[in-house]
């Protein structure tokens, strides 16, 4: 019966939205392609350590020391970047998921935002010409219709 049962919540994803799993961006097997989403609250983007690895909501994060692991740990929802991970840029202007130059973020209200920065193209610069909090509150709307795709 035991293995019934744990069989019935594999199929019905029990634990996430009707069977769902957010789409994260895991280039690399890991959120912010293994950047260490503790030290960007220092406005430092520090590669992680294989050596220091957490799992939150289906995500692996990797981070530079134990200490930075420890705080994550300690309050998980306030360090993971916004959208997946994806870029905030294309998220408020098209509603799609692109992927992102770890090294190029943006802490807003407490929170992480990352951006795609390359062949001369950084968002982050479009993101705050255009008017970040217009372009929060249309990424906000896409992501939650889009987060759970791949």
């Amino acid at each position: 019966m035991r293995g019934v049962l744990i069989g019935l919540f594999a199929v019905l994803g029990y634990g996430t939205s009707f069977g769902q799993s957010i789409g994260y961006n895991l280039s690399g097997g890991y959120i912010a392609e293994g950047y260490d989403v503790v030290a960007y609250f220092s406005n430092k983007a520090v590669e992680g350590k294989s050596t220091y690895v957490l799992s939150y909501k289906g995500a692996k994060y990797k981070f530079s020391t134990e200490a930075n692991k420890t705080k994550f740990k300690a309050d998980p929802a306030k360090y993971a970047p916004m959208y997946g991970g994806w870029c905030a840029y294309a998220m408020g202007d098209k509603g799609v998921k692109v992927t992102i130059d770890p090294e190029t973020f943006q802490i807003i209200d407490g929170k992480i935002y990352l951006f795609y920065n390359s062949w001369g193209n950084n968002t982050k610069v479009s993101w705050n010409k255009e008017g970040a909090a217009n372009l929060k509150k249309k990424a906000d709307r896409n992501w939650a219709k889009i987060k759970y795709t791949k």
